[in-house]
């Protein structure tokens, strides 16, 4: 048994994420759609090892509630934090980072996005293959 199929998938999978804003493969199920306030949207996130979300910024913020696997969280210009299973990340408000799964295992996590009359996320440049690098060796 490899160690993707040791996770615990709460949800299914989903629809496969949009490759223009992830290194990798990335997978989203919507749980709640953006709701009749306007204020929020739930997704549920898998990254497959090695994946990571491009640098990206929420202009109303966002909380990452980690379900399964081992990776990392970034914010521009600190050092990157690991992640495991149980761990909450509250993102604040135009803060430029990113997340994703180490390169031995999958990441699994709910985003919670606040939503703004900016939108939800504004999409930045992919996250290299160096950034990637020095960010697994600096959480370890």
């Amino acid at each position: 048994m490899n160690a993707d199929e040791s996770l615990i998938t709460i949800f299914p999978k989903g629809e496969r994420a949009a490759r223009a804003y992830f290194v990798g493969t990335a997978w989203l199920n919507i749980l709640v759609p953006q709701d009749e306030t306007a204020s929020y949207a739930v997704g549920n996130v898998v990254f497959e090892p090695g994946c990571r979300n491009n640098w990206h910024k929420h202009p109303a913020g966002q909380i990452l509630l980690v379900t399964d696997g081992k990776g990392f969280y970034q914010e521009r210009g600190k050092p990157a934090r690991a992640l495991a299973k149980g761990d909450v990340v509250v993102i604040p408000s135009r803060v430029e980072h990113w997340h994703g799964a180490s390169s031995e295992s999958s990441l699994i996590h709910i985003a919670i996005t606040n939503n703004s009359k900016d939108g939800a996320v504004e999409w930045l440049s992919p996250v290299t293959d160096d950034e990637y690098t020095r960010a697994q060796r600096s959480s370890q």
